[in-house]
């Protein structure tokens, strides 16, 4: 089967040596714009309000400049609504959790020129450590070390705990949850959406070579990308993901399919299939971050009838499922454990 590592190394040479790339004046002058935008527009709209805003989304898709973006994300995710003073240190000094070797093992694979990432009371670990402390019934994956160590490449260790915490509240949580109903909801329309799209790949894909769609949700959602789309690419993406939300992820995951549609026309087996889609390779993609994401963005898809779809299909699996649990199966994971502050 398809390995779930990342590219090696997963960043460009520019962001690991810390050398950054060289640009034209214009380019210069055009990000100093966006920059100066953005640092006017944050202050006026508040983060509750952030996703609903539309002059938020008309700077949004002209570019978040590198200086500014963390502080975006933060307004996007309004993780400092969420953020309780001395938490994050107290959530740190709980015992280790079960998945801590794995924490440090994935973290070497997913970041292996990124060292500071790699202790084990390093900023990654920690928090993890923290996070899975507070939320003990989400199921560990490697998943949950990509997304949070990308965050740290970003952002302070702590706004980056919030940041993550965020997200999974708004968006990821049901990937990593007992329960496997959102991951079949969302891999079950996935396939429907390429089907609509392209029906010779979703043949190709589901019927030729019996891939299961829950294989290629969970290699894309629940890394949000991280491993599959250069670090450019991923952080267009996630800009937008932020206000946009899990909808994005399916165009997203539609675009890939056409950059490498006739690659997948011709593979001749299920691991080559899928090591193009989780893999892609770089001449596939557009030359651009921004020249991806607009294709991503015109992919032929009805947003709110995904938003309909989610809900009629997670009750009807929640039906299919009541025989085999205990009890009603939740969407969301609800186990909270938050230390008491003084």
């Amino acid at each position: 089967m398809h390995s779930s590592a990342p590219r090696s190394p997963l960043f460009p040479d520019a962001i690991s040596s810390g050398t950054p790339p060289v640009e034209s004046p214009i380019s210069i002058d055009a990000h100093r714009q966006r920059e100066v935008r953005w640092m006017a527009l944050l202050p006026m709209v508040p983060p509750s309000q952030a996703r609903r805003n539309k002059k938020v989304k008309r700077l949004l898709l002209d570019g978040v400049p590198s200086s500014v973006r963390y502080l975006v994300w933060c307004h996007l995710s309004d993780s400092k609504a969420r953020a309780i003073p001395g938490v994050y240190a107290q959530l740190g000094k709980r015992q280790r959790v079960p998945a801590f070797a794995d924490i440090e093992k994935d973290a070497k694979t997913y970041f292996p020129d990124q060292t500071q990432l790699h202790h084990f009371d390093g900023p990654l670990v920690s928090l993890l450590q923290a996070y899975l402390n507070m939320v003990p019934d989400i199921q560990y994956t490697s998943g949950l070390t990509s997304i949070a160590g990308h965050l740290l490449l970003l952002s302070p260790e702590e706004d980056a705990f919030w940041i993550f915490a965020s997200m999974m509240d708004a968006h990821l949580r049901p990937y990593f949850s007992a329960n496997t109903i959102q991951l079949e909801v969302d891999a079950a329309l996935l396939s429907k959406a390429i089907e609509v799209n392209d029906p010779a790949v979703c043949k190709k894909l589901y019927v030729t070579f019996s891939i299961p769609p829950s294989a290629i949700a969970k290699s894309w959602f629940s890394t949000l990308f991280v491993g599959t789309l250069p670090v450019d690419y991923l952080h267009r993406i996630w800009d937008v993901f932020l206000y946009e939300g899990v909808t994005l992820l399916f165009r997203v995951g539609l675009a890939l399919v056409q950059c490498v549609r006739h690659l997948l026309l011709q593979a001749t087996s299920e691991e080559t299939a899928m090591e193009y889609l989780v893999h892609p390779p770089l001449g596939c993609l557009p030359s651009t971050a921004d020249a991806f994401l607009n294709q991503a963005i015109m992919m032929k898809l009805k947003d709110d009838d995904v938003r309909k779809q989610r809900i009629k299909m997670e009750a009807q699996v929640k039906r299919q499922t009541q025989s085999r649990t205990n009890g009603p199966s939740g969407m969301q994971t609800a186990s909270i454990s938050l230390p008491k502050t003084s």
